[in-house]
Order: C-alpha cells, then structure tokens, then sequence
C-alpha cells in the first residue's frame, strides 16, 4: 500500500468529492475507521488482527513516530550478546503490504474526543471510529533527583529500546578492572517486572566472559522483586561475588543522583559507578494523558472484559498504559490484550463474533548461557477486574536440561510475537 505521511493523510481524509483523491476518501468513508497509536507489541498486534479478520471491511491506520520499533523484550539478551541489534528492529512494511493497513509516521499530540479525531505534531487531523491507544511507558524524570532526559545521555535508562539501549551497550562493553556498575532499579508498577534483574545478569555475563573483575550494585527501591529467589541463585552459582542487591532496608533511601560524578545518594552512603544504569518510575505514554484517559496514577483504567477506556467508550487502551489488574506490564500482555480489543473492535462496527476475554502473559529471563527461567499465568475478568486463573513458575536448583529447554523456548515465542505483530 501507498506510503502517505501526516499531512497527505489529512488532506485525503478531509478532500470534497471532486478531488483527485475521490477513491480514496470514497473508500475511506465507505468503511468504519480505526486509528491505532503506538506500534509496538499492543498497537501492531491490534491494527494487525483488526485489518486480517475484517477481511478489508475496516480502515486500519497505525500512527507510530518511527519508522521501525526495537523490542524492548529481548534487548537485555542483545546487551547480553545474545542477539544483534538488528535482530531485534522490526518494520512495518508486511503491515502496510499484506494487510492493507495506513502506516502514519510522526508523533500523536492530542486527541478530541467529542470530534473523534487524533491531532498530529504537525497539526494534522486523523478521523476515527474507534480508537486504540497503545503508547507504552513514558518516564518520570524528576522521580530521582538529579535525573533528566540530558542525564540519560550520560546514565541511560535504556527502558525504551532504541538510541538508549545501543548507549548502554557501549558503556557497558567499555567497563575494566576495578570498575563498578550502579544500577538504580524502579519503583511499581512498571514495564517488565523481571526486566532489570535479566539486565543484571546480561552485564555480569558480558563482565565473566571478557574476565573483567567489576561489580555491580543494585539499589532497588522494592522489598522484593519478580522471579528473585531465581535471580540470586543464579547469580550466586554464575557469578559468585559479583552482585550487590540492596533493598530499602539496607539503603534507606535513594535520594539523588549526580551524573556527572557518577554517584548515587542514599540515606546509607553514596555510591560509585563508573557506568550508571538509572531506571526512573513511570506513567503512561503522553498521549494518554493527553486524551484525559489517565487517573491519578499515571496510567488508564479499562473494563476488564474488553480493554476499552473507562472514560470513554469509543477508546480502548492497551499494554503498559493500561491498568489491567493482576497482568504485569509486558511485550505478552500487551498482544493478549490486543487481540481481546481487536476482537470487541470488529464485533461493534462490523457485527462480528465476540467472545468472553481470556488473557495469558509469561515473560522469559535469561540468567546465563542456556540457563532460563520463566513465570507466566492464564487470566480472566472477575469482579470487574483482570485475574489470575492460574500461574506457574520456574524452580529454584532445575536440572539444567530444563533451564535450556526454557532459553530455547524464548527464542520460539520472540520468533512468534513479532511474526504476531509485524505479519
């Protein structure tokens, strides 16, 4: 399908009916219209299975601000060494080509709700029937003092896979004898509960296999964290010695960051790093905030039986912007979730079969090589939320046959995802 940026976009949707552009806006008008915001494991998978199973009956447009999108699911096996970064950037082109889906790219800025409309950085307008809105995470700078987006270049985040995560991997490759790595952890809630404890346990194994004699201290404003009896075993078998887990008990506190001195401020001491790692808490992406879908927690309450907007009912939320009960923030989530909109989407504007909403989430972590743990569940509504319906865990001392088996099976399930997402 033709490539049409944001401006030829509105000018198409808006056309009178003696413009060139007369089969388009025909065609256009003809069909129920559906924006989605975001393309990443939500809005793909969203705009993807609403324009597959619609057969062409509904105008699909996804509005992204980039070209491609890097998971940000398997980036720590990339910081790992694992997977190269290419690997793990996928483009939209099956998207537009097989499904006939618009690909808008530049950034989403507002939304009016009571014109239905999706106003774009540039001023451009984007109509919609039903809207889908899937921007991730944003994050809260000034959650840590001292911490900024101009810090970031200097402490990444590397918690929006891209620019940040190639930085952090230079730091890291770039970490000697002697040297020590600070690793600031979020508070809940926030995307990939596991996330920064595979991250640790990437760097370790980078710092084994070059035979690198550093650190690597963990300040963690939770008690506790996903999968943790799985991660300090592993980390004692592989890497005896070289993690430092605090907890708000021992730190008392994480006060400030100062990047420029490479240190971090408790209420225990300051500490020292020669690369910082810095994961600030975090909101829904701005746009939902934008559309006035967010409460007071930062992120967008749904009805659980179908993923829509509490606010509004021509908008459905979905992924890390959403407030989906007992499911944790994750690539998983985010495409179960999808489906369930897509589903309720298609069944209101073109009448199709809608069934009750299960939902389901595991998330892989790779300790070291061969050596994978995972934790997952199987969910449903229950009294106006999403619920557990049952669960399962890797266990602590597996033989090691079963913790490859689990690896080998993360690598099906990415192959599979971004197939799910990207066609």
């Amino acid at each position: 399908m033709t490539r049409v940026n944001r401006r030829q976009f509105s000018t198409l949707l808006g056309a009178g009916a003696a413009s060139l552009s007369l089969p388009y806006y025909a065609r256009a008008q003809a069909k129920p219209r559906v924006v989605v915001i975001g393309g990443g494991a939500g809005g793909a998978t969203a705009a993807r299975y609403i324009a597959k199973d619609s057969e062409g009956a509904i105008d699909v447009t996804l509005i992204d601000d980039s070209e491609t999108f890097t998971t940000c699911f398997f980036s720590n096996l990339y910081l790992g060494g694992f997977r190269d970064f290419g690997s793990i950037t996928h483009g939209y082109d099956k998207l537009q080509s097989d499904y006939g889906i618009t690909k808008v790219t530049g950034m989403a800025t507002g939304v009016d709700r009571g014109a239905k409309t999706v106003t774009m950085a540039d001023g451009a307008t984007i109509p919609y029937d039903r809207l889908v809105v899937s921007p991730g995470i944003d994050l809260i700078w000034d959650s840590i003092e001292g911490y900024s987006e101009e810090a970031a270049q200097i402490a990444p985040h590397a918690w929006k896979a891209g620019p940040q995560t190639q930085l952090l991997k230079e730091k890291l490759d770039a970490v000697s004898n002697g040297q020590q790595i600070v690793m600031v952890a979020p508070p809940n809630p926030y995307r990939c509960p596991p996330g920064p404890y595979e991250r640790i346990s990437m760097m370790a194994h980078v710092l084994k296999s070059k035979g690198v004699d550093a650190k690597i201290i963990v300040l963690d404003p939770k008690e506790k964290f996903s999968k943790q009896g799985l991660f300090q075993e592993g980390w004692e078998k592989h890497y005896p010695g070289m993690v430092e887990w605090y907890g708000p008990d021992v730190h008392g506190g994480i006060k400030s960051v100062d990047v420029a001195a490479g240190t971090v401020e408790t209420d225990l001491d300051t500490f020292k790093g020669d690369l910082l790692n810095i994961i600030p808490a975090q909101k829904a992406g701005m746009i939902a905030a934008a559309a006035g879908l967010t409460d007071d927690s930062g992120f967008c309450p749904i009805d659980a039986t179908s993923m829509r907007s509490t606010v509004d009912e021509n908008i459905f939320v979905i992924g890390d912007a959403s407030i989906a009960g007992a499911m944790p923030k994750s690539g998983f989530s985010a495409n179960s979730q999808a489906k369930v909109a897509a589903m309720n989407i298609r069944g209101e504007l073109i009448s199709s079969k809608v069934f009750p909403a299960k939902y389901s989430n595991t998330c892989w972590s790779l300790i070291e090589t061969d050596d994978g743990v995972k934790v997952g569940a199987q969910y449903a509504p229950s009294e106006g939320k999403i619920a557990s319906t049952s669960s399962f865990i890797s266990q602590t001392g597996e033989d090691a046959a079963v913790r490859k088996a689990t690896y080998e099976e993360s690598i099906g399930w990415y192959a599979g995802i971004t197939a799910d997402m990207f066609g």
